[in-house]
């Protein structure tokens, strides 16, 4: 793998995928890479290449593959029962959004907004039917922050038949991001922590430990006699402390970050549209 951290940025107006050398006050040093995601990537002879603005860490995913209920002290609040297998539901590729980027929120999604902050996952290659012994570092592109921006008043049970999907899936409801980092460097996902906070306020402070089902058993299960396919993005659940359970939705300029500590910090502003 030819990366550390990998990123997607804009030089001399074309758009490229990079490796991050170093954040700055005066931007992003980047090595500019040669390749794609469903490839491969090379280097190239072009370092420390000075940029201002990171764009969203990948140009598309296939799809997101997102799964509910995986953290112990939010099934606590939720007061649900662990069911047997995980809880699995799909974004469509239109969710996707980046790093700085606003969250569009039409007038429909804006009454119960939520946020949930997120490990998420980047598939590096096509795979089927993982074993339980398989090599992450061998099917995992990288590990990212993402944000499951949600619609509540969609998903109440009266509203969604208990089906998660559209509640979930308006365009950019999945912000990711800044960058991608690479399993050398994160070797084991289920010794992270992270927290979400709005306008500086901590709303969700986890360690991925309390992972009910881990990224290996999630990738397992996904890939039982289906293919994920490169690029697609694996958002593996939110931890206890969303607005749900706190009264608390997001209102139009609310600034939501999701940080793995010591890694990256994703950060979108919410913008109600009239």
């Amino acid at each position: 793998m030819t990366f550390t951290r990998l990123v997607r940025f804009i030089h001399e107006g074309v758009t490229h995928y990079g490796d991050l050398v170093e954040c700055t006050d005066k931007g992003f040093y980047v090595r500019k890479l040669a390749g794609s995601v469903t490839g491969s990537f090379t280097n190239t002879s072009e370092e420390n290449i000075l940029v201002d603005q990171l764009l969203c860490p990948i140009e598309s995913v296939p799809i997101f593959q997102c799964i509910g209920l995986n953290y112990r002290k939010h099934a606590k609040e939720a007061s649900l029962e662990i069911p047997k297998y995980p809880v699995v539901f799909t974004k469509p590729a239109d969710a996707l959004a980046g790093f700085g980027e606003n969250i569009p929120v039409c007038s429909g999604a804006q009454p119960m907004l939520d946020y949930e902050g997120e490990l998420t996952v980047i598939v590096g290659k096509d795979c089927k039917d993982l074993l339980a012994e398989f090599d992450l570092a061998e099917y995992v592109l990288g590990y990212t922050a993402g944000n499951d921006v949600s619609a509540r008043n969609y998903q109440l049970p009266e509203a969604s038949g208990s089906q998660f999907c559209y509640a979930k899936s308006f365009d950019k409801f999945a912000p990711i991001g800044p960058w991608i980092t690479s399993p050398r460097v994160i070797q084991d996902p289920q010794e992270l922590r992270f927290v979400t906070r709005v306008n500086g306020e901590i709303m969700q402070e986890t360690g991925t430990d309390d992972m009910i089902w881990s990224v290996k058993q999630i990738m397992v299960h996904l890939s039982r006699g289906t293919t994920p396919r490169a690029g697609t993005a694996i958002m593996t659940g939110t931890p206890a402390g969303v607005g749900f359970f706190r009264k608390q939705f997001l209102a139009s300029g609310d600034k939501v970050e999701v940080e793995i500590e010591g890694e990256m910090t994703l950060v979108n502003t919410i913008k109600f549209e009239k």
